[in-house]
């Protein structure tokens, strides 16, 4: 289970931690009971039982009657669709990443950043689909990804300084960038040759190529890529892909110019 959350900021008070608590349930992918929620959580067992309670009363969370496992809330459904209608690059991207797996019959990702890590927003399958990690909802690390090394080249220092102090820097295969040193080498040369690469560093037997989705110059807001296998292709053969990658993650940009996107700068979300 992965249990990483927004480390809420100080004087969230309340609010910040029942986000926690809803970011907790979630993380355990399944219907879980009070006892489980207890161990994993940082908060007193009666703060954390009435987060719970007040949770289920607001809709965010519901809880079996027989069982007595709580799980995520048709409210937060609801919500999750307005915010991916609202602040996701998915809607404006759907036609591109349409036409890039059509043209190239692999699977296409399409991520956004937030508070450091990879967020999957859309997915196309390829004609022979592979069993993998991504899918369009879940969060990955940026550090191992394709889609997070092409997004973290491009934030600006102050950004990048902030989003790798959010990564694990766990060895998930050997080829695993493992330390931040590692990693900032690698950043260089994706800002030189426009790309990304997975080299099985998340999981054995996936590579892709990836590459940012810039609403201009000094905004990075999304990444794409075009993932497959090691038993379908070679590192050096992705290198097909790119001309038609750099292509939709061009247009999707240019599409997404004059579009607000919520921004991932923690600076952003402070008064002036």
């Amino acid at each position: 289970m992965n249990t990483q959350a927004h480390s809420p900021a100080a004087g969230d008070g309340t609010v910040g931690k029942a986000l926690d608590v809803l970011d907790l349930v979630a993380a355990f992918g399944r219907p879980v009971r009070f006892s489980a929620i207890l161990e994993a959580s940082p908060l007193p067992k009666a703060t954390l039982y009435r987060m719970l309670q007040t949770l289920t009363n607001q809709g965010m969370l519901t809880q079996d009657p027989d069982t007595q496992a709580y799980a995520l809330g048709l409210r937060l459904v609801r919500l999750a669709h307005e915010a991916w209608r609202q602040s996701s690059l998915a809607p404006i991207a759907r036609p591109f990443i349409d036409a890039l797996a059509a043209e190239v019959q692999e699977t296409v990702h399409l991520a956004q950043m937030d508070a450091g890590q990879v967020i999957y927003v859309d997915k196309r399958n390829a004609t022979d689909p592979i069993e993998m990690f991504s899918q369009a909802g879940k969060v990955g690390p940026a550090y191992c990804t394709g889609v997070g090394k092409a997004m973290l080249a491009h934030l600006t220092p102050d950004r990048l300084q902030d989003a790798l102090s959010r990564q694990s820097f766990h060895d998930h295969t050997p080829a695993t960038l493992d330390t931040a040193i590692k990693l900032m080498r690698e950043l260089d040369d994706i800002r030189a040759s426009g790309v990304a690469y997975d080299r099985e560093e998340h999981e054995p037997g996936i590579i892709c190529i990836a590459a940012p989705i810039l609403s201009s110059p000094a905004r990075v807001i999304g990444a794409l890529s075009i993932t497959t296998s090691t038993a379908r292709h070679a590192l050096d053969t992705l290198d097909g892909f790119k001309p038609a990658l750099l292509r939709a993650a061009e247009d999707i940009g240019g599409a997404a110019h004059d579009w607000q996107f919520p921004s991932d700068d923690p600076s952003a979300h402070s008064p002036s």
